[in-house]
């Protein structure tokens, strides 16, 4: 029997993305957060917290991008021309955001100016990030293989709201992740931050989820036709128990729950745009298969992700392993 690669690639990729998301979604979120607190110590332990993983967290990016470009060339090449100004915006932030972890331990004189940077790269990435899913959600247009639409084409109001959704979220990550890596008048604020993004949160998936069947026609036959209209009565409930573990969690001050209960809540709203893609690359225009390279070049780059993606969870678990528990804030990152 045959190997689907295609399939097979387009679950490695879609990993690769999940992975990214709610790894680097937490960091992104810490910088979100970053205004809010004003006393140094507490943004010195804050940027402590993500100092060690921030970096190997960005590696899925990486990946994921880079199989794109190498398995669905035709999706990288219509996707691309679609979104290149909010994706360019996010690279560009996320560059800030990565020299301000070096330049503010050692230019004491622009800390200020360095912690805008962190705080600002981190805000608009998220934000990008959400128009560009927004952007690819509502459809791009593909005409004889070519991206067929105009240069704002992905500036509209689903994709606005799609990336105050991100935003929100990631801060929840970030306000969770912080409840869980810090401790004292930090962590005790940072549950208060969690708690109204949590609701936030849940809030912005329901209007967003509420808008996406009617972006398409295939997404409304998709989510209320049978079978798949089972996933639109177990999703939502599946949402509202872990913002319930997520709220206890908050309320019994526990440390690790509030965050896992995060990261479901942004598992389960993967699944739900998984399920309404399924099976474009390219919304609603090209197919996991259409866009795939031929199968010898696919099975020759399986050989590689067999060995690559092992190693890449193996050192990331072993990153969270060394560094994990409470932040200690006589430790610093130099």
């Amino acid at each position: 029997m045959a190997l689907d690669l295609p399939f097979i690639w387009a679950a490695i990729i879609a990993f690769a993305v999940l992975a990214y998301v709610i790894l680097d979604g937490f960091d992104l979120g810490v910088g979100i957060l970053f205004p809010f607190f004003d006393a140094k110590h507490d943004r010195d332990v804050m940027m402590n917290s993500v100092a060690p993983v921030w970096d190997g967290n960005e590696t899925w990016l990486v990946l994921g991008g880079g199989g794109l470009l190498a398995v669905f060339p035709l999706a990288y090449a219509t996707i691309l021309p679609a979104l290149y100004a909010p994706l360019i915006t996010m690279l560009l932030a996320l560059i800030f955001r990565g020299v301000a972890f070096e330049y503010r331990w050692r230019s004491k004189p622009a800390e200020r100016l360095w912690d805008g940077a962190f705080a600002g790269g981190s805000t608009v990435a998220a934000f990008c990030q959400g128009v560009a899913l927004g952007a690819l959600v509502q459809g791009i247009p593909v005409v004889n293989r070519a991206y067929a639409g105009g240069w704002w084409d992905w500036l509209t109001p689903f994709s606005i709201a799609t990336g105050f959704a991100v935003l929100v979220g990631y801060a929840l990550l970030g306000a969770t992740w912080l409840v869980m890596r810090t401790s004292g008048d930090l962590a005790a604020r940072a549950r208060r931050f969690a708690f109204a993004t949590a609701l936030l949160t849940v809030l912005a998936m329901a209007c967003v989820s509420l808008w996406t069947p009617f972006l398409k026609p295939d997404y409304l036959d998709r989510w209320f036709r049978y079978p798949t209209a089972i996933f639109s009565v177990i999703v939502p409930l599946l949402v509202i128990g872990c913002l319930m573990v997520l709220l206890n969690g908050l309320k019994t001050k526990h440390d690790s729950r509030p965050f896992l209960a995060a990261l479901g809540l942004f598992v389960l709203a993967y699944a739900g745009i998984g399920i309404s893609f399924y099976p474009y690359i390219v919304p609603t225009s090209v197919t996991i298969w259409d866009a795939a390279g031929p199968d010898k070049s696919l099975a020759f780059l399986l050989v590689g992700a067999a060995v690559l993606v092992p190693a890449i969870l193996a050192y990331t678990a072993y990153a969270y392993w060394v560094f994990r528990g409470k932040v200690n804030p006589e430790e610093g990152y130099h």
